[in-house]
């Protein structure tokens, strides 16, 4: 049976969160009113001259370095001609010979540059025979990424896609929203019956959620596959596909360009750039101003509460969920027992009530502090721990504070959620589960101790719930001697 390898690799797209354009002052904004957010330099009027970002190209730099990859000394920006209704220059500024980041790596998966562009307009064509062009994306700032062919599935371009995407987050470079298109995808596939031998080569343009990335290349790969069972190698030609997410199905678009179709050259009106002339993008700068990342915390995570890699993924995943996990751990303390619980209560039972409340489509991208602070969230595991909840008793009142966050210890007695330790209430509800269960002490006096269990649950039922069970339970069988 033939053994067929595919071969992918990515190119990623994704705007950087600035105040202004990559080359001019207009407010960086897309989602702005259509064509508000223009001038005469990202429109291309004649005579006008670019400038240079430098939050845009701190931001690359910052990337780079968190990827382990080599800053370029020197850099500059370069035409690529193209015509497209979208690029109101009839160029994009971008980078080819000399890119601001070569090398380094994400989830094991070798980049081969990281390079800084403008991102072009935007086109509509639902209004009818014609389209529109919104110019208010033109020239925002875009980091483009290109990993080595080193990728061997669907579900592993994903998963690099959504770990760049979350660095992206962590660092403050852009929130990389794909489905507003902040950031898209771009996958070029090829396989082959030989592990070192690249196949026909073909790109998927603009997957824009990861589901689509993992379903086009698995289409590619399947469709590759079948014609190279069937002999039909020249079924597969180099060309550049679309996705279409109802058929899950790829189609034809175009021919792919090759480098020399754009002709590249350098950009004469901007100037050349020495990195390592520029104080504030010297590596300790840099460094110095560099949060902790998505990789470093979930080995915090691990070694400080022993978390899992799925549970510690639930946490690293969202800024917001991250936030509220450790003011959590701060207000318990070094309570291990207590942390223990914490990360169970908020993993099913907050979780839970945030998947069940139909206001939230997508609990990851909301505050959970905005429900139950963390303050309250660590008073209701202390008084689990304590005994003074049961764990019935911790659900109702989490349910209760997610409807109305204030003073657990106050909601749980209005509710009467809190657990009866009272000796003397306990003995008279011991006195009725003897009394009514004869047969079941006679047993237990005879040496049935599984017997005492079943006695404890009439004992737990008589006090709807909020008898602690490891008193009653010592109390009966001090009882029945």
């Amino acid at each position: 049976m033939t053994t067929y390898f595919p071969i992918i690799g990515l190119e990623i797209h994704a705007e950087l969160d600035t105040v202004t354009k990559m080359f001019c002052a207009s407010r960086n904004d897309p989602d702005a009113a259509p064509n508000t957010n223009i001038c005469p330099v990202c429109m291309a009027h004649p005579g006008t001259l670019p400038t240079i970002n430098t939050a845009a190209v701190k931001h690359v730099i910052t990337v780079g370095h968190a990827v382990g990859g080599e800053i370029a000394d020197f850099t500059e920006f370069d035409r690529k001609n193209y015509f497209y209704p979208d690029i109101p220059k009839g160029y994009q500024i971008s980078q080819f010979e000399h890119p601001l980041v070569s090398g380094g790596s994400i989830n094991d998966v070798a980049i081969t540059r990281i390079h800084l562009e403008e991102d072009t307009a935007k086109s509509t064509h639902d209004q009818g025979d014609y389209s529109l062009v919104d110019f208010n994306r033109a020239g925002v700032p875009l980091m483009e990424l290109v990993t080595e062919p080193v990728i061997t599935s669907g579900e592993q371009a994903a998963a690099f896609a959504k770990e760049l995407q979350l660095l992206l987050r962590y660092l403050g470079a852009g929130e990389a929203n794909m489905e507003k298109g902040q950031m898209r995808v771009e996958a070029n596939i090829s396989v082959s019956t030989d592990r070192e031998v690249f196949g026909t080569k073909v790109e998927v343009k603009n997957l824009n959620s990861f589901r689509s990335v993992e379903g086009a290349i698995a289409c590619e790969i399947e469709r590759h596959t079948n014609a190279l069972e069937r002999g039909a190698v020249e079924e597969i030609v180099q060309e550049t596909r679309g996705w279409d997410e109802q058929k899950q199905t790829t189609f034809s678009q175009r021919q792919k360009e090759g480098s020399a179709d754009y002709r590249y050259f350098p950009e004469p009106d901007l100037p050349k750039l020495w990195i390592s002339r520029i104080p504030e993008f010297h590596p300790d700068n840099i460094h110095r101003e560099m949060p902790e990342l998505p990789w470093e915390r979930r080995a915090r995570y691990a070694a400080d509460y022993n978390l899992d890699e799925q549970t510690s993924d639930i946490f690293v995943r969202s800024l917001s969920w991250a936030a509220y996990f450790e003011a959590v751990m701060e207000a318990i303390g070094s309570d291990q027992k207590q942390q223990k619980l914490a990360i169970n209560y908020i993993t099913s039972d907050l979780i839970g009530l945030m998947k069940q409340d139909t206001n939230i489509e997508l609990f990851a991208d909301v505050d959970p502090a905005g429900y139950i602070t963390p303050d309250h969230f660590a008073t209701v595991i202390a008084m689990t721990a304590g005994q003074d909840l049961s764990s019935r008793g911790a659900k109702d009142l989490l349910a209760l504070l997610y409807r109305e966050d204030r003073d657990p210890q106050e909601l749980a007695e209005t509710n009467g959620l809190l657990q009866q330790s009272d000796e003397s209430e306990l003995k008279t509800i011991i006195a009725e589960v003897v009394g009514e269960n004869p047969d079941e002490v006679e047993s237990y006096k005879q040496g049935n101790v599984k017997v005492l269990q079943f006695l404890v649950g009439q004992g737990m039922k008589k006090s709807k719930g909020s008898a602690n069970p490891q008193v009653l339970k010592e109390l009966l069988e001090s009882e029945l001697g």
